[in-house]
């Protein structure tokens, strides 16, 4: 299980994963398959130390009022009160993990393996200290990831700066978004082809308000010629394109800002003061000495956290990296070699092209609760090229003295790991690693299937990937699952802003796990789902649908005392050709298309095509079985005299329904189980029955004729309903077709006169129209199959006649009236075009319905003249 955040509630989007994780494990342990789903939760490092943060400022204490151990228990503490909320909602949503092996990242075993992890990186030469640009969030005091940073465009200010040259009465206009780093400004830069400002190039430039410091004016094709003034100002310590040029070109790297957002002392007299205060008192100053050109507005690409949603600062520090292109080779490698399977393949290109630009990973994070980086420090001794290594203080220590003396002093690095780098060990820390041999994996991954969120492949998939061919020799999964984000109704985002979030746990409640479970995993593989309450109400239905068929077969099943009723039903088999063909024709034709069910959702489950397992289930049992063969076995089950009718159709109804369960139980658990464990003789639990078999006997002929019995029987009860006969009412038929078809279809009377209304000892069938065929209504329901019923089977003739002839006449003058409105040329010119184009449509559609009405009535008129 991707781990949820320790300090998370349910979303839909772990509604997602759980319920498709679930399809896979459930499927797959069925289908006989060693199957484990591992539980755990993430330790979360930023999100966690926020939440107690905030849960201390109500209590009037900062985090730094307390020593790091005293913080640390206070977490723990908030842990083992509020950390369970999210794995206790996990199981409401039925998820059949392993419970008893439930993980926390922060566990004794899992810690083992990150500082496992980081020393053999470390030894291999593949961890490294520096300074270097990250993103650097001022609130939490801690560098965060690139796939931790939002962009968003936000209306912002454009400044225009005056730089003097240097020795000249020119100067440069620099436009810019943040002022106050100007402070920080190492050159300014302008494009050599830019004919403006190509004479200015190897002078010097002074920057504003620093009491005449001198930078160079240098050109660079970086400089884009068309924004703001074509002249760029170079801030290498606060913007990450600034860094890299200055890294390129041999610049220094200048750092006006503090880990807080204030700025420093480079800033003079604005050290101390907030960055965006700093920027306000600035611009105020150039005002007054003139250096101001102007400001303008300007739409900006704001960095923000993605945790607490303040703007990220581009900041030089200190921290750890994992060099990744090594690493990076091997992931990009499994997916060449069919190794490693991306579902839907679209997102291969995108894993492809991230791995193949891939940077450095920052690991280190400048908080207090996480896995402490194993790296200790030498009092005295410069800390950049003095440390140790080590998996605990003590094997420090003695590494230490062995280097530097038994008198040394050390002290560990404060900082700790990013939170990603310890889950990307997930998939075989909780296994056991290291204590199990990198061999002994591959007995287990190969069975391991993945899915999650496309918003996550790079935060932790391909990182897995990585570290997982890295410390056991081969990749920790076979396939990664895709699945896409669930929208609004409307398609938009789910958002607190925007208001439309939809709790899990509400729905649940509603409309009931099942339901839920069902309309989000009818997706498609990568593409988004918009959830609306009309999808649940439907899927609802059908929950109920799937109980009421499972109350009519209990009801229609015989007394478990009557073991001679329960041994017919056992005897019968549906594994062999004879067995299935040798049944009555809705028996035969229900078998079939079962049989088909099982194999099209078997291939679709392996293929991982949920979304068309859950519509052919769904569509197999509403129409097939429930609105056909339950409706056909009542002929047997009530009205048949004959013990061995009703006891095939009893066996059948239970196999079919039986095996409805099974397919439809990875995703309805609940109702599924409930309805299998009501099932008389059920020994074991529907989770743990075995998958039904494949390749059973199945006849299309039989198909076919069910389907011609099904047209007819359609092409009846459209008459019926056509000419407005009462439900009650029982009604005469000639069935004409050929001999073969009246065979079979004449066997199956009962049955026709059940699901059509009909008058059982007035079914006539022939082989030609019978001699009333015009008074008759004539059905065509396939090609050599009619039907001709009675009209005065099914109306008054003569009080339908008066009937419609006082309709036609009602339509007839609504007709005249549109008429009349179109007819007028003032009304045709002057009324909007929309309104001309109603009435028009309108005007067609009640001339069609006259005509329909005036033929009815002459067939009805000609039948009551040849009755008289």
């Amino acid at each position: 299980m991707p781990p949820p955040n320790v300090t998370g509630s349910l979303h839909m989007g772990h509604a997602m994963f759980v319920a498709l994780e679930d399809i896979m494990v459930r499927y797959n342990r069925m289908k006989g398959r060693p199957t484990l789903w591992l539980p755990g939760t993430d330790h979360a490092g930023i999100a966690t130390q926020l939440v107690v943060e905030k849960m201390l400022a109500s209590e009037g204490i900062k985090r730094t009022d307390l020593s790091r151990e005293e913080f640390t228990k206070r977490v723990w503490e908030w842990k083992e009160k509020y950390g369970g909320t999210i794995t206790n909602q996990i199981k409401r949503l039925g998820a059949s993990c392993d419970w008893t092996r439930e993980r926390f990242t922060l566990d004794e075993q899992l810690s083992q393996a990150v500082i496992e992890a980081f020393i053999k990186l470390h030894e291999k030469g593949l961890i490294y200290q520096g300074s270097y640009m990250v993103n650097w969030s001022p609130n939490l005091q801690t560098a965060v990831s690139d796939l931790e940073v939002e962009y968003s465009e936000e209306p912002g200010t454009l400044y225009h700066i005056k730089y003097r040259v240097a020795g000249q009465s020119d100067f440069l206009t620099v436009a810019t978004t943040r002022p106050e780093t100007l402070f920080g400004d190492v050159a300014i830069a302008v494009n050599p082809k830019d004919d403006r400002y190509s004479k200015f190039i190897g002078k010097m430039a002074i920057v504003p308000m620093t009491y005449g410091r001198h930078v160079p004016i240098i050109a660079d094709r970086y400089v884009d010629k068309d924004f703001g003034t074509g002249v760029l100002k170079i801030s290498p310590g606060h913007d990450h394109n600034d860094y890299y040029l200055a890294r390129k070109l041999g610049l220094p790297i200048l750092n006006v800002m503090n880990k807080d957002g204030t700025l420093n002392e480079v800033a003079g007299l604005y050290c101390g003061l907030d960055r965006f205060e700093a920027r306000k008192k600035l611009w105020s100053e150039l005002e007054e000495t003139g250096l101001a050109v102007r400001k303008e507005p300007h739409t900006s690409r704001v960095p923000r956290s993605q945790r607490g949603g303040e703007i990220i600062e581009p900041l030089v520090s200190k921290q750890w990296f994992v060099t990744m292109e090594s690493l990076a080779e091997k992931a990009l490698l499994a997916v060449e070699k069919g190794e490693l399977t991306i579902m839907p393949e679209r997102f291969e290109k995108i894993y492809n092209h991230w791995l193949s630009n891939i940077k450095d990973w920052c690991i280190s994070r400048q908080l207090w609760w996480g896995h402490r980086i194993p790296v200790w420090y030498i009092v005295g001794k410069n800390c950049e090229e003095d440390y140790i290594v080590a998996r605990n203080a003590d094997e420090a220590l003695e590494k230490a003295r062995e280097k530097y003396g038994k008198n040394v002093e050390i002290y560990q690095d404060p900082d700790v790991l990013d939170t990603w780098f310890s889950s990307a060990l997930w998939p075989f820390s909780t296994l056991g690693w290291p204590d199990v041999a990198a061999e002994d994996f591959k007995k287990f991954y190969p069975t391991t299937m993945l899915e999650t969120g496309h918003d996550i492949l790079f935060f932790w998939v391909a990182r897995m990937v990585m570290m997982g061919i890295e410390f056991t020799g081969t990749v920790p999964f076979s396939y990664v699952y895709l699945h896409g984000l669930i929208r609004d109704s409307q398609g938009r985002k789910m958002s607190k802003t925007l208001g439309n979030v939809i709790d899990p746990l509400d729905t649940i409640k509603e409309f009931g796990t099942d339901a839920l479970r069902f309309t989000i995993s009818l997706g498609t593989a990568g593409q988004d789902l918009n959830l609306s309450t009309e999808r649940l109400t439907a899927n609802k239905s059908f929950t109920n649908k799937l109980w009421n068929a499972g109350k009519f077969v209990l009801q229609n099943l015989p007394s478990q005392t009557d073991e001679s009723a329960w041994e017919a039903i056992k005897n019968c088999k549906f594994d062999k050709e004879e067995s299935v063909l040798g049944l009555p024709l809705p028996e035969c034709w229900v078998v079939s298309e079962l049989h088909v069910l099982i194999d099209m959702v078997t291939a679709s489950y392996d293929k991982f095509f949920f979304g068309d397992v859950g519509r052919e289930i769904y569509d197999f049992f509403w129409s097939d079985f429930a609105d056909w063969y339950i409706e056909a076995s009542k002929a047997r089950l009530y009205q048949s005299e004959a013990d061995s009718a009703s006891s095939e159709a009893q066996a059948v109804l239970l196999y079919v329904f039986e095996n409805v369960l099974k397919l439809l139980h990875p995703f309805m658990p609940f109702v599924t189980e409930a309805l299998w464990q009501a099932l008389p003789y059920r020994k074991e639990a529907l989770i743990v029955s075995p998958w039904p078999q494949t390749s059973l006997p199945r006849f299309p002929n039989s198909i076919k004729k069910f389907e011609n019995f099904q047209a007819l029987t359609r092409a009846i009860r459209n008459a019926r309903a056509e000419y407005s006969v009462e439900p009650a009412k029982r009604i005469s038929a000639s069935i004409v077709a050929s001999e073969e078809v009246i065979q079979y279809i004449s066997k199956e009377k009962e049955v026709l006169a059940l699901l059509s209304r009909l008058d059982l000892q007035n079914i006539h069938f022939t082989d030609s129209p019978p001699g009333d065929a015009n008074q008759s209504v004539h059905l065509v329901a396939s090609e050599g199959l009619e039907a001709y019923l009675p009209l005065s089977d099914m109306v008054d003739l003569s009080a339908e006649v008066e009937r419609l002839s006082k309709r036609l006449s009602k339509m007839q003058v609504e007709y005249d009236g549109l008429v009349a409105r179109l007819s007028s040329q003032k009304f045709v010119e002057k009324a909007p075009e929309d309104v001309v184009r109603g009435v028009r449509e309108k005007a067609a559609e009640a001339e069609e319905k006259i005509n329909l009405t005036k033929n009815r009535l002459a067939f009805l008129k000609s039948s009551v003249l040849v009755s008289k």
